[in-house]
């Protein structure tokens, strides 16, 4: 679970770099940063718990959204897009 400062942090660094402002929490670059912290501390719970499958499809519906996410970046921007990638240290 993302703590309340960890967002704002999150929020505060994407949306200085990406956004429009620092308290810009609705962009999608913002929003693709967010879910990839949830997708990543959501990871060592599957580690220990390998047949939980009702929490494993909350966390591919969490991947297909960032996955529409950053496709709509990709068009939109291409430069926010691969600047994107890069920060967030994701393949592509």
């Amino acid at each position: 679970m993302i703590t309340k400062e960890e967002t704002s942090e999150i929020v505060k660094e994407f949306g200085a770099k990406f956004g429009k402002s620092e308290n810009d929490s609705g962009s999608a670059a913002v929003q693709v940063a967010l879910l990839t912290r949830r997708i990543k501390n959501l990871m060592p719970h599957f580690e220990k718990n390998i047949h939980d499958y009702h929490s494993n499809r909350g966390l591919l519906k969490l991947i297909g959204q960032r996955k529409s996410l950053l496709k709509y970046v990709q068009r939109k921007d291409k430069d926010k897009y691969q600047g994107l990638i890069k920060s967030l240290g994701l393949r592509k």
